[in-house]
């Protein structure tokens, strides 16, 4: 068994997670019914931008709100749990030395990558990281990836994968997507993975653009809220993501609206987890910080019925090599 495949084999046996969409997105969007989750029509129809963000904006004002998110994800059986420390608008959850766009010209100028990783270890969930390479205040998508923009991003996930200790996954966006981003011409693979793997050799990057093989992702990554379905005959390694929300990011009438019951959650997980795809499913703070209380009852729910399935202890035959 390669390096890979243990570690492969190992995110596997973590089976269900969490991915938490925090970001300006959150303060931006959240009465805008022209925008879904980000400025999609910015990237793909260029359009002009017309949503940027003002830093002093991000001001959640709940108290300790990462460690609310822990113990939701702790009472729904969660193993594993990723938060976008930076989504496509390219406000950063920690204070970058890369740019001004981040926390540290926030008004609640807290590290939110650093207060998110030490509430989930806290609580005993194995705690990743995403990060967009697509990034709308930079510039940086599928029209632009200059030796500059490349800089920022490598300089980056360098800060993510050197200041927090052990980062076991990164989870990267917008890239090589059909949503937008850089294409692997502008920003190749094997580039971002040899510097991910130089600053933490365990640390697996997973590429939620990639669901064919295994030549641009250590994971093949399917966004099933998006309509990426699992085929028959994928036996591993996988992870699929969704939301019991309408939206990724939290929006006003959240508090009020019926999110899917945890039953459908656990029909997903009975599906994919006989083919070793693992399962996230999105939480969504509000502008507090502070996830809704239907949201986290439902979590709550899911961990009353929920069950580990058995370790994988071998690799299954037609598990994918690279």
């Amino acid at each position: 068994m390669t390096q890979l495949e243990a570690l492969q084999k190992k995110f596997i046996n973590l089976r269900f997670g969490t991915f938490i969409h925090f970001n300006s997105a959150t303060f931006q969007f959240h009465n805008n019914p022209d925008i879904i989750d980000w400025e999609y029509d910015h990237e793909n129809g260029d359009l002009p931008r017309q949503f940027p963000f003002d830093e002093k904006d991000f001001n959640p004002t709940a108290p300790d709100y990462c460690k609310q998110w822990a113990k939701i994800a702790k009472s729904a059986g969660c193993q594993f749990a990723a938060l976008t420390s930076k989504h496509h608008e390219g406000f950063d959850l920690w204070p970058s030395d890369y740019t001004d766009h981040c926390v540290k010209n926030a008004t609640n100028k807290t590290d939110v990558v650093a207060a998110y990783l030490d509430a989930f270890r806290s609580e005993g969930i194995v705690a990743g990281l995403y990060f967009s390479v697509l990034d709308l205040t930079a510039q940086t998508g599928h029209r632009s990836c200059t030796t500059a923009q490349k800089e920022k991003i490598f300089g980056q996930v360098t800060e993510l994968l050197t200041n927090y200790g052990e980062i076991p996954f990164l989870i990267v966006d917008g890239w090589n997507a059909p949503w937008g981003g850089p294409s692997y011409e502008m920003l190749p693979f094997e580039e971002l993975d040899r510097l991910v793997k130089s600053l933490q050799p365990d640390c697996m990057l997973m590429n939620i653009g990639c669901q064919e093989g295994l030549s641009g992702t250590d994971v093949v990554f399917y966004e099933n809220a998006a309509g990426q379905e699992v085929d028959h005959s994928f036996n591993g390694p996988g992870i699929s993501c969704n939301n019991l929300t309408k939206t990724w990011f939290w929006r006003d009438e959240d508090p009020t609206t019926p999110v899917t019951n945890a039953e459908w959650a656990l029909s997903k997980m009975k599906d994919y987890f006989p083919q070793n795809v693992n399962f996230m499913l999105n939480l969504s703070p509000s502008t507090t910080g502070l996830v809704d209380e239907n949201l986290a009852q439902e979590f709550a729910r899911i961990g009353k019925t929920f069950q580990m399935p058995a370790p994988l202890d071998e690799l299954p035959a037609g598990w994918l090599k690279r």
